[in-house]
């Protein structure tokens, strides 16, 4: 005959076995929700249309944001100073990848982390400036997107196109004393394999703007050349207001520039760049290495041009010009 104790003590540890399932699968701790870091060098209000073309392509993916995944936002404002720090903040906050763009940024989320992987939404020439081993294999924890360096040899042959006696250019760039060296050799190659004058006017910030307009005009330049910099971004239309009033000819580096009264932009188009890294972001949430994800060129081009500035200069843009557009506002 059984033993009613031992049919007891059997009975309640098979209870407790049963029981026990549900409650240790109940006790898991919820699946954590990616993160998302974006190092922004400019201003919320400059850079609008690239952001919200990433978060666009993140949702083609199947991402949505705060549910599937979380984005945390820090802005510098062109303030390149303020980059390290933000880019600490994003460390700490352990992100599992930084987006971020443009050199300083970038070098200041390098120097944040060794271990994070990094997207580059735009950069120019991220081997030649040490960003990236090269482009078939970035190496370390960058990859993303870089525009080569024949971007600017365009720009000039624009301007050769739009002023056909040009014979001297004044570009416009932001005060970096760790890029003297490097601006001055391309300078002196550039006027070689041209045949033209370049003056490079620096300017350290928006107070300087001014200063660097009345220096270029004094030079009686034929052009300007606008660089890339996250500073001039957020003051867009102060640098076209300045340029108007010196009666300028300036080839800008994005569309914004001309649609808010500049002479023309060419340039890889910026949207379709951020939307590419949110490809890179993707792969990397997916277990992917930056190591291992060759960095890719951008493909799409904006030529956008404002002939209500050309007349203003009395500028007259050839018709072979004109059909390459991406938008012309008349």
């Amino acid at each position: 005959m059984a033993n009613p104790a031992w049919q007891v003590r059997f009975l309640a540890a098979l209870a407790v076995a049963v029981l026990a399932v549900p409650l240790a699968a109940g006790a898991q701790p919820p699946a954590r929700t990616p993160r998302i870091g974006v190092l922004a060098p400019d201003s919320r209000a400059a850079a609008t249309a690239g952001i919200e073309g990433f978060r666009a392509s993140l949702r083609e993916l199947g991402y949505v944001e705060g549910r599937t995944i979380a984005v945390e936002f820090r802005w510098a404002d062109g303030q390149e100073e303020r980059l390290p720090g933000l880019a600490a903040e994003l460390v700490a906050l352990k992100v599992d990848v930084i987006v971020t763009a443009f050199e300083p940024a970038i070098r200041a989320a390098r120097k944040a982390t060794t271990t994070i992987p990094i997207v580059m939404a735009a950069s120019l020439d991220a081997v030649r400036l040490g960003l990236v081993d090269s482009f078939a294999r970035p190496g370390g924890n960058v990859t993303g997107l870089s525009v080569a360096s024949e971007i600017l040899g365009k720009q000039f042959d624009l301007l050769r196109e739009l002023i056909p006696s040009l014979s001297r250019v004044v570009i416009l760039v932001r005060h970096n004393p760790e890029a003297a060296a490097r601006r001055a050799q391309a300078k002196t190659r550039a006027q070689e394999l041209l045949g033209l004058t370049l003056d490079l006017v620096e300017v350290r910030e928006p107070a300087d703007f001014a200063r660097a307009f009345a220096t270029a005009s004094a030079s009686r330049p034929d052009a300007m050349i606008v660089a890339p910099e996250p500073l001039f971004f957020v003051h867009r239309d102060q640098i076209v207001d300045l340029a108007r009033t010196a009666r300028l000819p300036v080839i800008y580096p994005v569309r914004d520039f001309v649609e808010g009264g500049g002479l023309v932009s060419f340039s890889p188009s910026v949207v379709e760049m951020f939307r590419r890294s949110a490809y890179f972001v993707d792969r990397i949430l997916k277990g992917a290495q930056p190591a291992d994800l060759p960095v890719e060129q951008p493909t799409k081009f904006d030529l956008v041009i404002n002939l209500k500035t050309a007349k203003a200069l009395n500028l007259t843009i050839p018709r072979t010009v004109l059909i390459q557009a991406d938008k012309v506002i008349r």
